[in-house]
Parts: C-alpha cells; sequence; structure tokens
C-alpha cells in the first residue's frame, strides 16, 4: 500500500501541471490582448453565465470555463485523418510531445518545510541526486514528437518544420548544457533541491546574470516559442509540423506546448530564482504545514511571472528568420557560453 502516497502525488502533480497549462492558453488570449490593445481575446464569455445572478459578469470577464469549452470543442470534432499519412505514427506523435513534459515533473521540488525534529524536507516526488540531469534528458525528447508529426504527415511542409525543429535543438541544447556548468561548480551539486536550497540568500541570477540569459534565450527556443517558433511559423510553413492535424490531436500538441513552457518556467526558477526561497524572509516562515504552504506558494507566485513573460516576449518581438535563429545559437550563443564557462571556472579555481 506504500505506492498509494506516490501515486496520489503524482495524479495532483499532473493535475496542477495540465491545469496551468491550460489555462496558460487563455492567459495568452487575454494578455495578447491587453498588450495589443485587442477587446475580443478579453470578452470570451458563455452564454450561459449571464443566467447566474452576481457571479455570470465576474465569471465571463475571468473566463474560468474558457479552457473546458476549448476542451470539449477539440474533444468532439470531427477526426479526419488523411489518406497520405503514416498513420501509427501520426497517431503516436502527439503522445511523444507531451509524455516528456510530464515526465520532468516528477524531479520538481515546488516547496519545502521544517518538520517536528529541525530536518528540511522537500516538497518533491523523487528527490533524485541527477535531478537536472533528468530534466535535461527527457526534456530533449519533446522534439522527436514533432520531427515524428512532420516525417508521419508525409507532406513537403510539416517536413520541413520537423528538420527545423531538429536542428534548432541541437543547436541551443548545447549553449544550454554549457550554461549549467558553472551553476553546478558554484553548488557542488546537480540536485535541484540542494541547487534551490542554495540559493536561500543570493540568487544565481544575480551572480550569474550571463548564464540565467542564454539559459533563458534557449529555453525559448527548446519550448518552439516565439521568436523561435521555427517548426510552425505559419508565415512560411502553413502551420508547420502539426498541418495535418485536427481535433484532438491537435489539442494534444497544444496541451504539450504549452506543457513545456510551464516545466522550463518551473526549471528557471529553481536554478536562477532562488526556487520557493525569498532573499529578505527569516526561517520562521518554513516551518510545518505554514512553511509549506508559504513556500508552495512562492514558487508558484514565480513560475506564473515567468509565464507572463514567456506571453509578453512572444507578442512584443517578431519571428526570426530561420538563418538568424541558427547565428543566434551557433555564432553568439555557442561562443558566449563557452567564453561564461571559462570565465567562472578561473575564477572558482581562484576563489578556491
Amino acid at each position: 500500500m506504500e505506492w498509494l502516497i506516490p501515486a496520489f502525488y503524482a495524479m495532483i502533480l499532473m493535475v496542477v501541471v495540465m491545469t496551468l497549462a491550460g489555462y496558460s492558453v487563455l492567459a495568452e488570449r487575454k494578455i495578447s490582448g491587453w498588450i495589443q490593445g485587442r477587446v475580443g481575446p478579453n470578452r470570451t464569455v458563455l452564454p450561459l453565465l449571464g443566467y447566474i445572478p452576481f457571479l455570470g459578469g465576474f465569471l465571463q470577464r475571468l473566463g474560468i470555463f474558457q479552457l473546458p469549452a476549448d476542451g470539449l470543442k477539440f474533444l468532439f470534432k470531427e477526426e479526419i485523418i488523411p489518406g497520405h499519412v503514416h498513420k501509427f505514427y501520426y497517431n503516436f506523435a502527439p503522445i511523444v510531445a507531451l509524455v516528456p513534459a510530464l515526465m520532468t515533473m516528477v524531479v520538481i521540488p515546488f516547496g519545502s518545510y521544517v518538520n517536528a525534529v529541525g530536518e528540511t524536507v522537500p516538497l518533491v516526488l523523487a528527490d533524485l541526486d541527477i535531478g537536472i540531469l533528468y530534466v535535461l534528458a527527457f526534456s530533449s525528447l519533446g522534439v522527436y514528437g514533432i520531427v515524428l508529426a512532420g516525417w508521419a504527415a508525409n507532406s513537403k511542409y510539416p517536413y520541413l518544420g520537423a528538420i527545423r525543429a531538429s536542428a534548432q535543438m541541437v543547436s541551443y541544447e548545447l549553449s544550454m548544457g554549457i550554461s549549467l556548468l558553472p551553476v553546478f561548480m558554484a553548488t557542488n551539486s546537480v540536485s535541484l533541491v540542494q541547487i534551490a536550497e542554495s540559493q536561500s540568500q543570493v540568487w544565481h541570477l544575480f551572480w550569474q546574470p550571463i548564464s540565467a540569459l542564454i539559459f533563458l534565450v534557449a529555453l525559448f527556443a527548446e519550448t518552439n516559442r516565439a521568436p523561435f517558433d521555427m517548426a510552425e511559423s505559419e508565415t512560411d510553413l502553413v502551420g508547420g509540423f502539426h498541418t495535418e492535424y485536427g481535433a484532438f490531436k491537435f489539442g494534444i500538441f497544444f496541451t504539450a506546448e504549452y506543457a513545456h513552457v510551464v516545466v522550463g518556467s518551473a526549471i528557471f526558477c529553481l536554478l536562477f530564482l532562488g526556487g520557493w526561497h525569498l532573499p529578505w524572509v527569516g526561517t520562521v516562515l518554513t516551518v510545518g504545514f505554514g512553511g509549506m504552504l508559504f513556500s508552495t506558494v512562492i514558487f508558484l507566485a514565480k513560475v506564473l511571472l515567468l509565464i507572463f513573460f514567456f506571453i509578453w516576449v512572444r507578442w512584443t518581438l517578431p519571428r526570426f528568420r530561420y538563418d538568424q535563429v541558427m547565428y543566434l545559437g551557433w555564432q553568439v550563443l555557442l561562443p558566449l557560453s563557452i567564453g561564461n564557462l571559462v570565465f567562472y571556472a578561473v575564477l572558482f579555481a581562484i576563489l578556491h
């Protein structure tokens, strides 16, 4: 019966991540409407809500029922499979795109508390000593779903989107990995819990800003978010790798993108924003259930702010050309990450 508690914990994590991913779509609409002065996305309503006394107008403006409305729409739309696709891989690709995001969440700590005997207990399903390596390994598998979808579609535009995604992943994965090495050297650990705990006083963002910047830019590219959405790029590839997809399968791709954004935001918070720590808050607020709740709220607030930043960048910067994306990855970020690594290696050698 011991497996019931981890299973229940994993179910809660999945519900939280998928809910955040779903409502990130709603946030995308409302924030884009707010940034660009568009009224439409901020007026999405369901007609029946108008008959609810007192709360009807508020719920309409909040839009909390937009997610189930979108989910039902995707679920009940007619499923059309083009005759020229490779059906097994065509059906399998959306699952491959979504699973890596759900697999990485098991090692993400989202808080901690001090128990009755004075021990700090992290709120994490699996506290692996190689947590960040596990995350990097599984998160990079998400591109296989894109490549598989583009190839299985048996069409030129999706195939070009798949090739772009694979080339982009290789170019930015190198810079992302190298940018993390100074963090590992500073903490002497690759455990996400220990990296977060090492920032209880000073965040890595403040004294390793170049590493944070490189990782953040690479994170945009890894999640295929604008201005790095080369795998979709509707201006020249119609819809990119998911051009031939519709109904529920397209909804899975949509959810997978935002799930990767949520998980990526959580990883950035753990590595560079102190996780659940606030530098000016003492240890009194970390004890017992109150500490558990406080740390979780702080961590969630940081993740939501970073999701807002993802959306803000998308609706502010124009999409790059493909040659500009490759130039930035290979000739700017990669040399910069290597130089940053050498600098901190020399610095730590002198200090120690």
